[in-house]
């Protein structure tokens, strides 16, 4: 039988990733990649983010998950994200694409599609993103937005926490990427890895609100959320819905 997310397995898994520290590797939109570095080590993951075609197939091999974001893209990281993916596939990895601005640029949405058929384990984006994306295969769907929507064929949830601030400060979106990334590489199973991520990041959205004045000083104090959320935090604020499709 399949589990459903709680607010009990987001906090264990987060005590899980601060315990195993896993690796993740980020092949980054350009304009955020210290933003998600960041925002991976609060939580307890160590990132690294090189897209060197050089090294790209040692560090993916020797990591726990990789994220792919298609912020910045051109050729050349076409090329790295291609070889990343064979290496993750190849050595049993998990990872998550996040088709940035694929509704912008049919080149771009080609591409996503194109890294869909190489079996992701999820795909996440925006409401926008995900219209143009459409069918995921096998993977997680998560649609992002003021509620978190994660569909797996057979589950759904919805994640409530958020704070409209992190709509304000770019890269909100790719750090939490990241972070599910963290979460992917000590939990087998996509939606709990997910759904605690993202949960961890919402919770930590609120507490980092009470303490910031607008989107420059909420961009800090949401990096101090993440770094000092803890359990009773998310058993107490957690906002998870799920229902069996």
């Amino acid at each position: 039988m399949e589990s459903f997310p709680t607010a009990q397995k987001a906090a264990a898994l987060l005590a899980h990733v601060r315990e195993q520290r896993p690796r993740v590797h980020c092949l980054m939109n350009t304009v955020v990649q210290k933003f998600t570095a960041d925002g991976i080590t609060a939580v307890g993951g160590i990132p690294s983010m090189t897209s060197s075609e050089e090294e790209i197939e040692s560090f993916v091999s020797k990591v726990g998950a990789l994220t792919i974001n298609l912020g910045t893209l051109d050729a050349a990281r076409r090329k790295v994200i291609r070889i990343a993916v064979k290496v993750a596939n190849a050595h049993g990895k998990p990872w998550i694409v996040d088709p940035v601005h694929c509704d912008y640029s049919p080149s771009r949405l080609d591409f996503a599609h194109e890294l869909i058929t190489l079996r992701p384990t999820i795909v996440r984006g925006n409401a926008a993103e995900m219209a143009v994306i459409g069918d995921v295969g096998g993977a997680l769907r998560i649609q992002t937005g003021p509620e978190d929507l994660l569909q797996d064929g057979t589950r759904e949830a919805k994640i409530v926490n958020g704070h409209p601030w992190m709509a304000k400060v770019t890269g909100t979106g790719c750090l939490s990427g990241g972070v599910i990334a963290a979460f992917m590489a000590v939990e087998p199973d996509p939606m709990l890895a997910a759904a605690a991520a993202l949960t961890v990041t919402g919770v930590s959205a609120e507490l980092a609100a009470k303490h910031a004045r607008g989107p420059g000083t909420f961009e800090a104090a949401f990096l101090d959320a993440l770094d000092s959320i803890n359990g009773q935090d998310i058993l107490s604020l957690a906002r998870i819905e799920h229902d069996e499709n």
